[in-house]
């Protein structure tokens, strides 16, 4: 052992000797790690965020949201003829109840009515969003209280004014006292606060449309509450339609006719329709099922949308992997060259120095010597090219993070790749050279000029 220690240590003082060269051959492996460092924080950090997407809009969930076209005319022109529109009751309460009757695969379900105004509190005004829901929601959605309750079920069958509020909610009007009891107007109904939700961190705005909500800056009613004190766009059609004239409904829009004024209404009662099945595997057959039903009872028009958002996000997941495998790879070429690098330096360092491997061996250095010290200057210069890698590609990953705003992980299973990489390259591309020179005949390598 004491014989090897005394080989590295030759290796070492060579390494010192040549700091720039040392310096050059190790900068492939100090790019290429940090490369693949990079990577895997991006691939990481990208699966972190679907997991947290997944997490937020729920597990096994099918969204059901209405169609609304803008209507020009009194009716479409095919063939020169006009041809009347089928009518449809849009996407209301009703179907919520007869989906959760029919399908036997649906764990719960949500209708959903989203509006947008002003909240008022103690002299405050800020925008914020409206949702009313049913007390399943919360379940689906993941959504635990900080403090209070839900929604009961006097509550909700009554569309008593009660709310459950999002933690900014709660930190602009109530910073400085329990929002429990009090009341908020949004507005222009006073609603009571009876809970307020746990903050969440993750930033998912940009994922709106397929189902994920910025809870935060929510807040919540009971659904008959939304329909009896705010909006019920299904009765404001259905005045429409009692009224003198022509009504025309049916493929995403309703309008009274009035030559020469073209209008378009939004006449679903509900904005959306959150179901969930009991089991990922019901996704698919669910969703054909949901079709079928729908479509009967929409009398076949197609004036809503199904759409699965965890089928999404996995999809867009494996979009991301497969754009991170290629970088991976493009990365990994970057240490391939490095070892080419070392093995080069090598083979040159092997001709420079043939009168010391001939000294060496004349003295009784054994050709395993030789390999030693030559395999420890490759490994070496390997393990802190791999080191300087690390360092470099953890701090690459922070400013990723700081200033693209993609998120990034760089994880203990990274790290340890990163060293095993490095030092295998030293291994394999430096055994090649480190054998040449232990291949030296002595007397012919103190003869060379």
């Amino acid at each position: 052992m004491g014989r090897y220690l005394h080989d590295i240590v030759i290796a070492i003082e060579s390494i010192m000797a040549n700091q720039m060269r040392s310096i050059l051959t190790a900068l492939g492996i100090i790019f290429g790690v940090a490369a693949v460092i990079t990577m895997l924080a991006i691939g990481r950090g990208a699966q972190q965020e679907i997991l947290e997407q997944i997490k937020m809009v729920g597990v096994n969930n099918i969204m059901i949201t209405p169609i609304v076209e803008s209507a020009t005319g009194d009716g479409s022109e095919e063939g020169g003829e006009k041809q009347a529109r089928k009518f449809s009751p849009g996407l209301t309460l009703e179907d919520l109840e007869a989906i959760e009757e029919v399908l036997p695969t649906v764990n719960m379900a949500s209708p959903e009515i989203t509006l947008s105004s002003y909240v008022i509190q103690g002299g405050k005004r800020a925008t914020a969003k409206l949702l009313g829901i049913s007390t399943e929601y919360f379940t689906i959605f993941n959504l635990p209280l900080q403090e209070g309750v839900f929604f009961n079920d006097y509550q909700e069958e009554n569309g008593i004014p009660v709310c459950v509020i999002g933690a900014n909610i709660k930190n602009k009007f109530f910073s400085k006292e329990n929002p429990i009891g009090k009341y908020i107007k949004f507005d222009k109904v006073w609603l009571k606060v009876v809970g307020v939700l746990e903050k969440s961190d993750v930033s998912l705005t940009r994922f709106e449309n397929i189902g994920v909500s910025v809870m935060n800056d929510n807040i919540y009613v009971p659904v008959k509450t939304m329909l009896m004190r705010y909006q019920n766009r299904a009765l404001v059609a259905s005045r429409i339609k009692g009224s003198e004239g022509v009504s025309i409904r049916g493929m995403g829009f309703s309008m009274s006719f009035n030559p020469g004024q073209n209008t378009a209404s939004n006449y679903h009662q509900l904005d959306r329709i959150i179901v969930q099945v009991n089991d990922s595997e019901e996704l698919s057959p669910s969703t054909e099922m949901l079709a079928r039903l729908m479509m009967r009872r929409h009398e076949e028009v197609k004036d809503f949308e199904i759409t699965v958002p965890e089928l999404l996000l996995k999809q867009e997941q494996r979009t991301k992997d497969i754009f991170n495998i290629v970088l991976g790879a493009i990365a990994s070429i970057s240490l391939l060259v490095g070892g080419i690098g070392i093995m080069n330096i090598m083979f040159a360092s092997v001709m420079e120095r043939i009168k010391e491997i001939g000294t060496r061996l004349a003295i009784g250095a054994q050709k395993k010597d030789i390999v030693v010290q030559f395999l420890a200057e490759a490994v070496l210069i390997s393990v802190i090219g791999g080191v300087l890698g690390v360092i470099i590609g953890i701090v690459s990953s922070w400013l990723i993070t700081r200033f693209a705003d993609i998120l990034t992980m760089v994880t203990p299973i990274s790290v340890i790749i990163a060293f095993v990489v490095s030092a295998s390259i030293g291994v394999i591309f430096g055994y090649s050279p480190a054998k040449r020179a232990s291949e030296k005949d002595p007397i012919e390598s103190l003869r060379y000029e």
